[in-house]
């Protein structure tokens, strides 16, 4: 079993309005998943800088982020970024150019996790339904082409408020969407903006929102997450 999360930190600004990483790496800790994919990873000004600083990370959790070599000081790219269990095998990484409106991107990654291959997408979508639509289409023939080499899991704030239209329907033409639950905003959850898809050849055993009283006060978003299997056999 594989647990993946996904979780939109806020520059790590929380309800308070108060910028704290710790209490960040306080619910990363809690979510306790293998990959999380995270959203609005750097600052927004300025060199960008990480939102959690690197040595915060490696001093009090058991996660790295995954080098993706855009810019010195930053996590992510455009704010996308994937952290994993210091102990799993990273194979690639690759950063995407979608097409966007305002700065936007995904990112990729593909690991080895107890001897099962699986790739990640991270993505953090548009404001513009027309935008998302065009991001998702984009995202979807890039994640195809990943299938034939593992299974893939997709995940990230799609910004998208409908419950079954917009750029879900792109994403579930041809990836499993994972019943998780309301995520924004997380002192009172509303909207399911926070998504994971994957591969038919993923199975999804368990999933849900991750509501702590930590996790309420440490951003607008609550992380999202599943336990997965998954096949040894790449989806072709």
């Amino acid at each position: 079993m594989i647990k993946v999360a996904s979780y939109n930190i806020h520059k790590a600004v929380g309800t308070d309005r108060r910028r704290n990483p710790g209490r960040i790496i306080d619910v990363l800790n809690e979510i306790d998943a293998d990959v999380i994919a995270l959203q609005e990873a750097d600052r927004r000004f300025g060199a960008r800088a990480a939102a959690i600083p690197e040595k915060l990370l490696e001093m009090q959790s058991d996660y790295r982020a995954i080098p993706l070599d855009v810019q010195i000081d930053s996590m992510g790219w455009h704010g996308n970024a994937i952290l994993v269990r210091k102990s799993v095998e990273v194979l690639e990484h690759d950063v995407m150019h979608i097409p966007c409106l305002e700065p936007r991107g995904a990112i990729m990654a593909h690991f080895q996790i107890d001897g099962q291959p699986l790739a990640v997408f991270g993505m953090h979508l548009d404001l513009s339904g027309l935008w998302r639509r065009r991001q998702a289409a984009a995202i979807v023939k890039l994640a195809q082409d990943k299938e034939q080499e593992a299974p893939v899991v997709l995940m990230g704030d799609l910004n998208e408020w409908s419950t079954a239209s917009g750029c879900l329907k792109d994403f579930t033409r041809a990836f499993e969407m994972v019943d998780c639950g309301r995520s924004f905003h997380s002192r009172t959850p509303i909207a399911t903006l926070d998504r994971i898809m994957h591969s038919s050849s993923i199975r999804s055993t368990a999933a849900g929102v991750h509501d702590s009283p930590a996790a309420r006060k440490a951003s607008d978003h609550l992380p999202v997450w599943a336990n997965i299997t998954v096949d040894m056999a790449p989806n072709v």
